[in-house]
């Protein structure tokens, strides 16, 4: 079948391509009743415009490249849906990618956005080197870095105050009576991690607490992996009364982990996670967690990167948001011996 172009529906309208372009476009300067007849005879005609060409002349593609980790992760699932939603209610679409966490696959496609023309890239760093990796790329095209603090670095980002979120974590789980408190699955090469480590270490010395960590051994943060290594922690005997976990997907690998050792939370162990993902609210799980606001990070991100794609000379942004706790039902004070 014959593709339709804007020359044939021009022909059929009886008007030049520019008139048709205009209407399509939403441009000023053509009567509602002329706008409404061709926008009738290109549904008529099955018209599509020609996405392309468009963005050659209009200097847009009204697309923005979002990049993050790993999409099987929950929270970075719920992040993109969020993101997603945004770009769209201001007229934007999303191209996703995953780097897999692999600093050389993350400036492939980054370098892929910039050759595909898209606006604009959100990305969800690999790595605590991924600003050093790719800062030649980045004055090529608007970036905002997201859920990663580059502290003093001139490119905008916006995330939450991971070590905040920490400190208040352990002052949570303290205030129910809480001594022994186990720091669970800090990943190497993420500055989250890293952030959130910092502020359990001093939230810890504030209170007088020692300081007890397991760190992940894997690669990424995943409920499988946490399960892992609950399986090894709860094989040894269980000198805290607390675990505050990471990531919540850890938290949920424990979860797992405990059931299968008879451990019952909270009666016999107390749980915190981070992050807020979807699951970690279900009525069986009730996982108390230090809450990241997806949404608004995704609104922000969205809107920081749309000051830059309209306004080259906008400069950077750091915006920073503070957690909060929310409370369910997987902490408790600790049993009496």
């Amino acid at each position: 079948m014959k593709q339709v172009t804007i020359k044939d529906v021009a022909k059929a309208a009886g008007v030049s391509y520019s008139t048709v372009s205009r209407a399509m476009s939403g441009s000023p300067g053509i009567s509602e009743q002329t706008r409404r007849r061709i926008v009738r005879l290109c549904e008529e005609m099955n018209y599509t415009a020609n996405a392309v060409a468009r963005s050659m002349v209009m200097k847009s593609t009204k697309l923005i490249g979002l990049i993050v980790t790993d999409i099987s992760n929950p929270f970075m699932s719920e992040l993109a849906y969020y993101i997603d939603g945004q770009a769209r209610a201001r007229g934007y679409n999303i191209v996703l990618c995953n780097s897999l966490r692999n600093l050389e696959q993350e400036r492939g496609l980054f370098e892929l956005m910039i050759s595909r023309k898209v606006d604009g890239v959100i990305l969800l760093p690999a790595e605590t080197e991924s600003y050093n990796t790719l800062s030649a790329l980045l004055p090529r095209i608007p970036t905002v870095f997201l859920g990663e603090n580059l502290k003093d670095a001139p490119e905008s980002y916006v995330a939450v105050d991971n070590y905040r979120g920490a400190y208040m974590g352990v002052e949570y789980l303290y205030r129910l009576g809480h001594r022994q408190i186990l720091y669970f699955g800090k990943r190497r090469g993420s500055s989250t991690h890293q952030l959130r480590s910092d502020g359990y270490q001093a939230a810890c010395e504030a209170y007088g607490l020692t300081p007890r960590c397991l760190n992940n051994t894997f690669t990424s943060t995943s409920i499988q992996y946490g399960y892992q290594l609950a399986r090894q922690l709860f094989a040894q005997p269980m000198d805290y009364t607390a675990i505050f976990a990471a990531t919540d997907t850890n938290a949920l690998g424990i979860i797992q982990a405990a059931e299968e050792r008879g451990i019952r939370i909270p009666e016999d162990l107390s749980l915190l996670g981070f992050d807020n993902i979807r699951d970690g609210g279900l009525p069986r799980i009730g996982l108390t967690t230090v809450e990241q606001p997806k949404k608004l990070l995704a609104s922000m991100a969205v809107d920081a990167l749309l000051d830059k794609i309209g306004n080259e000379l906008s400069g950077y942004a750091h915006r920073i948001l503070t957690p909060s706790i929310v409370e369910r039902n997987s902490c408790s004070k600790p049993r009496e011996e």
